[in-house]
C-alpha cells in the first residue's frame, strides 16, 4: 500500500431507495436545459424513468431535451451526434439515465458539446490524439439504472471507435458527474442475467482496484467491501429481483467501486476484456471480464501479492485458516468461481459468441495497443505472449 497519493472525489451522490424524486427539489442541478442521454431499446420509455425524470426536472425549473440513441457498446459517432444535439438545442448540462454505456456517453457527449474536432482527437491510447481539450466539459449528472460500472462516481468513461475496433477508457477531472443519484428502486427492474453481468462488472472493478500499484488505503478499505458485499448479495439479486435489500446493497457496493477506481485503478483484465467486445460488440463487458477471470486471476495468484488473495478470498466468506500457505492465494479462486456459478453465469463462454481461437493473438495485440496503460499498474508485468496464453486458458 502506498501513504503517498492523491485523493480526489468531487462528485455530490444521493444514495438510497426512492431518491430520484430529490431531482425536482435538488439545489444542486448545474443548469437549466439538460440533454438528457439514454440507450436506444426503449427500456427507460417504457418503465416510466424517462418520464420521471423529465417531469421532475421541470418542476425545478429545468427544461429537457433527449438523445436515444446509444449502444450497450457505444461508439464515437453517437457521442458526436449527441454532442452536436447540445450545442443546436444551447443545452448547459448534460445528464445521463441509464446503465454505464449511457452515463459514460453523457461524459463523452459533455466533453465533445464544446470542444472542436472529434471525439477521438482528445483518447489516449491506440489511435487517440491524445490532446487536451481546450474547454472544460459541460457539467454532468448522472442517474444510473444499474449496479455495475461505477461510472456515476469516477471520470471515466469507455467509448468504441467501430472502424479500428478500439475500444478505449479515458476521463479527466472534468468529467467526474457533479451530481449523482444513486436509487436502488430504479435496479428492480433489472433482468437476471443483466444484473449478474452488471454485478460482477462491478466486482471486478472493486478486485483489481485492491491489486493495482497505484492502490491506497481508501480504496483498499471500499474494494474489501465491495467484494464482500458483491459476493454475499448478487446472487440474491440475481435470484429475486425484488429484493430491495439485495439490490440496495449492490448498488452501494457498485458505488463504491466507482470510487476505487477514482483513487486507484482497474489493471489489466479491463484492457484484455475491452479487446474482446471491442472485436464482438455483443459481448456485454460483465460477461466478457467473467468469462476471462478465472484464468486471468489464477495467473496472477501463482506469480503475486498472495496476502491480498487470502485478504479478498476471505471478504467473500472462503475460510483459509487450515490450508497451507502456498495453496491459500488460491482460496480466492475458489471463492469466484462459486460466484460465478451462483450468479447463474456458469455457462458463459468465449466461443459462444463467435470468438475464435485464432483470433486470440489479435485480441492480446489490441490489449496492448488500446489499453496498454493497465498493464503498467498491474501488479505482475506480462508480456505479449503470456497474455495471449491467459486467453487461451480461459478460452473454451
Amino acid at each position: 500500500m502506498s501513504l503517498n497519493f492523491s485523493y480526489y472525489m468531487p462528485t455530490r451522490i444521493l444514495f438510497g431507495p426512492g431518491k430520484l424524486a430529490d431531482l425536482a427539489t435538488t439545489e444542486h442541478l448545474p443548469g437549466k436545459k439538460a440533454l438528457i442521454v439514454i440507450g436506444a431499446s426503449g427500456s427507460m420509455q417504457k418503465l416510466g424513468y424517462l418520464g420521471r425524470v423529465v417531469d421532475y426536472l421541470r418542476q425545478n425549473g429545468v427544461e429537457a431535451v433527449v438523445y436515444d440513441r446509444i449502444l450497450p457498446n457505444p461508439v464515437a459517432e453517437h457521442v458526436e451526434e449527441g454532442a452536436a444535439l447540445a450545442r443546436r438545442n444551447q443545452c448547459d448540462f448534460v445528464l445521463g439515465l441509464g446503465g454505464g454505456s449511457t452515463i459514460d456517453s453523457a461524459k463523452s457527449i459533455a466533453v465533445m458539446a464544446v470542444n472542436p474536432g472529434l471525439y477521438w482527437d482528445y483518447v489516449h491510447g491506440g489511435s487517440g490524439g491524445g490532446k487536451t481539450p481546450p474547454h472544460r466539459a459541460l457539467p454532468i449528472v448522472a442517474i444510473t439504472t444499474t449496479a455495475g460500472t461505477g461510472t456515476e462516481a469516477d471520470p471515466w468513461t469507455v467509448i468504441t471507435k467501430s472502424d479500428t475496433q478500439e475500444k478505449i477508457g479515458w476521463g479527466s477531472k472534468d468529467t467526474f458527474p457533479a451530481l449523482s443519484i444513486v436509487d436502488p428502486e430504479l435496479m428492480l427492474s433489472v433482468p437476471p442475467r443483466t444484473t449478474a453481468y452488471t454485478g460482477m462488472d462491478a466486482f471486478f472493478h472493486s478486485v483489481e482496484a485492491y491489486l493495482a500499484t497505484v492502490r491506497q488505503p481508501a480504496s483498499d478499505h471500499l474494494a474489501l467491501e465491495a467484494i464482500g458485499l458483491i459476493a454475499r448479495y448478487l446472487p440474491a439479486a440475481v435470484r429475486d429481483g425484488n429484493d430491495l435489500e439485495a439490490r440496495t446493497q449492490l448498488a452501494w457496493a457498485n458505488t463504491e467501486a466507482g470510487i476505487c477506481e477514482s483513487l486507484s485503478s482497474c489493471i489489466s483484465h479491463h484492457s484484455m476484456e475491452h479487446a474482446v467486445s471491442a472485436f464482438h460488440p455483443e459481448v456485454a463487458h460483465g460477461a466478457g471480464l467473467t468469462m476471462l477471470s478465472v484464468a486471468y486471476f489464477t495467473y496472477l495468484a501463482e506469480r503475486c501479492l498472495p496476502e491480498r488473495f487470502v485478504a479478498m478470498a476471505e471478504a467473500m466468506g472462503e475460510s483459509t485458516a487450515a490450508l497451507p500457505e502456498a495453496v491459500k492465494p488460491f482460496a480466492f479462486i475458489t471463492a469466484l468461481q462459486k460466484l460465478i456459478d451462483a450468479s447463474g453465469l456458469a455457462d458463459e463462454k468465449l466461443s459462444g459468441y463467435g470468438v475464435r481461437r485464432e483470433e486470440l493473438p489479435a485480441l492480446a495485440e489490441n490489449s496492448f495497443h488500446t489499453m496498454g496503460g493497465l498493464y503498467q499498474v498491474t501488479p505482475v508485468p506480462l508480456s505479449l505472449a503470456e497474455v495471449t496464453q491467459i486467453y487461451e486458458n480461459a478460452y473454451r
